[in-house]
């Protein structure tokens, strides 16, 4: 797994690559912020999501939590279950209201 820091990972989705990007957070999360076009699905229910998440296994995934340490553990999870390209967001969403989009809020 590749982690990223918000800066990196701006650079990186500048370039037009394609990913998928996963939101781990929980609901109430997500009126901080949340990236353009990710996935929510919360960290308690990627383990039942993934026969809808088998469509991604060969993309580049970026998951995203609120500082990096859930999508962390999401990412090694998914690496064992033979998903190829995981990226984290290091940092998490924190980091990017802080480095990236100041309009978001750091919590």
């Amino acid at each position: 797994m590749r982690q990223m820091t918000a800066i990196e990972l701006r650079d990186f989705l500048a370039t037009d690559v394609q990913v998928t990007k996963i939101d781990v957070r929980e609901d109430v999360e997500l009126q901080f912020g949340v990236l353009d076009g990710a996935i929510h699905i919360p960290m308690q229910q990627i383990a039942h999501q993934l026969n809808a998440l088998e469509k991604h296994k060969n993309d580049t995934i970026v998951i995203i939590c609120r500082s990096g340490k859930r999508s962390d553990q999401v990412g090694q999870f998914l690496e064992q279950k033979g998903f190829a390209d995981i990226i984290n967001l290091s940092g998490g969403m924190n980091s990017w209201a802080k480095d990236v989009d100041t309009s978001m809020t750091v919590y």
